[in-house]
């Protein structure tokens, strides 16, 4: 049985016929396809899918709106009399028309056509006319065609419209059953329902009688300790011979690991040597150890009295153990130690030397011939001249910064039309930016005369030397 026939006893369900049966049932007559011509442009097109009338006018009522007076404010165009449509035209419309039996002008059919009851003329029309009216400035076109297959309802799936009615039960209840399955399974796995019972007191008297199989411990080897031989110490005290018993101290033993207080006393005699020394060789304008000795646990005042004085290190008496034997220190011929630091040259003594101040270098800045361009101004050779001396400071501190700095710089001035500077350029150079900027600041106050052209351009080269 081919598709889209109905079985008896069946219903007809939406969604069995193809397009193509679709298309043949909705075949029937043809209905009007109109467009709408503006200003020589197709504004409008449009299918009556509804046979009904078609009406023209301003009013808004009307299913295609213009705005002429030639009509009224309803008119049907195309009126829809039993089954076939006709055409009303009034005087003023203009078009032509193909009708079986040709193509004519609206005032051809005049003759031909019937009068209605508003004064309109009215030709009937088959379905293969077709043609145009002009109503003032709006051209309708018209022809008739096959109306377009009904679009059918939007219908929801039909498992959605079945419901319950559609579901797998064989597959569900498969699904259900491999679930609990698993589920069994994995419960089983984590559980401790298979594990077998433990009855605590026969673990208990199995751990004893294994502990009690387990073999003794290897027993622990004391290990004894070597006494000395005290037998034969005599023997090696004896062994000490003269020489070495002469060399011991005849004084106390000293405890191991501590200084004996004649090698102690040795020790600070050559410390406080090397303070008086240190104190000779430091001294400065005032007492000698002002400076030297802050947080020692020597006492400074001490000390400035040792230095002062024409004693020497020995052995005396006081804090210092200063005697009068050797005499101070004296680096040079003679004086004292607060002396020794002193510059310049007395008699009988022996100085440092006369200091000397060392001058840093001095720069010159050298200004070339100014060239003046795009308008004259008077006194330009004049005001680039009296800048040198700004140019030369200039240098001069750039020097402090880097005593090798030196090169050459060409100035760029533009002059306003009030002889002012506007503005300054400077070609780049192996000269400190500092140098350059100063240079250009320096240029940037200068006051020239008034351009006779209304404003110039003055290239000043600068050479910076150092003597």
């Amino acid at each position: 049985m081919t598709q889209g026939f109905q079985q008896p006893g069946t219903s007809q369900r939406p969604g069995q016929m193809t397009a193509v049966m679709r298309a043949v049932a909705a075949t029937g007559p043809k209905v009007l396809r109109i467009g709408v011509v503006q200003s020589g442009r197709v504004s409008e097109e449009r299918i009556i899918k509804q046979r009904t009338h078609v009406t023209v006018g301003p009013s808004e009522k009307n299913m295609f709106v213009i705005t002429t007076s030639s009509v009224p404010a309803t008119f049907r165009v195309f009126e829809l009399i039993g089954n076939d449509y006709h055409l009303n035209f009034l005087d003023g419309m203009t078009g032509r028309i193909a009708l079986p039996t040709g193509i004519s002008d609206l005032s051809v059919l005049k003759g031909q056509a019937r009068r209605t009851s508003q004064g309109a003329y009215q030709i009937r029309l088959t379905e293969d006319s077709r043609g145009k009216v002009v109503i003032g400035d709006t051209t309708f076109l018209f022809q008739f065609v096959a109306p377009p297959p009904v679009q059918p309802k939007p219908q929801l799936p039909v498992a959605v419209l079945r419901g319950a009615s559609a579901i797998d039960w064989n597959t569900t209840i498969i699904a259900a059953l491999s679930f609990l399955f698993h589920f069994l399974l994995l419960g089983s796995i984590y559980s401790d329902w298979l594990d077998p019972v433990v009855d605590d007191e026969v673990s208990v008297a199995g751990v004893i009688d294994s502990l009690k199989s387990l073999p003794p411990p290897p027993p622990v080897e004391e290990k004894t300790e070597d006494k000395p031989d005290e037998s034969a110490k005599p023997e090696k005290a004896a062994e000490k011979t003269p020489v070495a018993a002469a060399a011991a101290p005849a004084g106390p033993k000293a405890p191991a690991g501590q200084m004996s207080e004649k090698a102690a006393a040795a020790l600070h005699n050559e410390l406080d040597q090397l303070e008086m020394q240190t104190l000779g060789a430091l001294s400065s304008s005032g007492p000698a150890t002002a400076g030297v000795l802050k947080g020692s646990e020597v006492a400074t005042s001490a000390l400035d009295q040792a230095a002062a004085s024409s004693a020497g290190v020995g052995t005396g008496t006081g804090d210092l153990k200063l005697g009068s034997a050797g005499g101070a220190i004296r680096p040079g011929m003679g004086g004292t130690l607060a002396g020794i630091g002193s510059t310049g040259q007395s008699a009988g003594t022996e100085g440092t030397g006369a200091a000397a101040k060392v001058a840093g270098p001095k720069g010159n800045a050298t200004v070339g011939g100014a060239s003046v361009s795009g308008g004259t101004v008077g006194n330009a050779s004049r005001v680039v001249a009296s800048m040198r001396a700004g140019f030369r400071a200039c240098y001069q501190r750039g020097l402090a910064e880097n005593p090798d700095a030196a090169g050459s710089v060409t100035l760029t001035i533009r002059v306003g039309p009030g002889g002012e500077v506007q503005s300054v350029g400077a070609s780049a150079g192996s000269l400190p930016p500092s140098v350059v900027s100063c240079v250009k600041a320096r240029a940037q106050a200068a006051q020239f005369d008034a351009p006779d052209g209304g404003s110039a351009v003055i290239q000043v080269p600068v050479t910076f030397v150092k003597q």
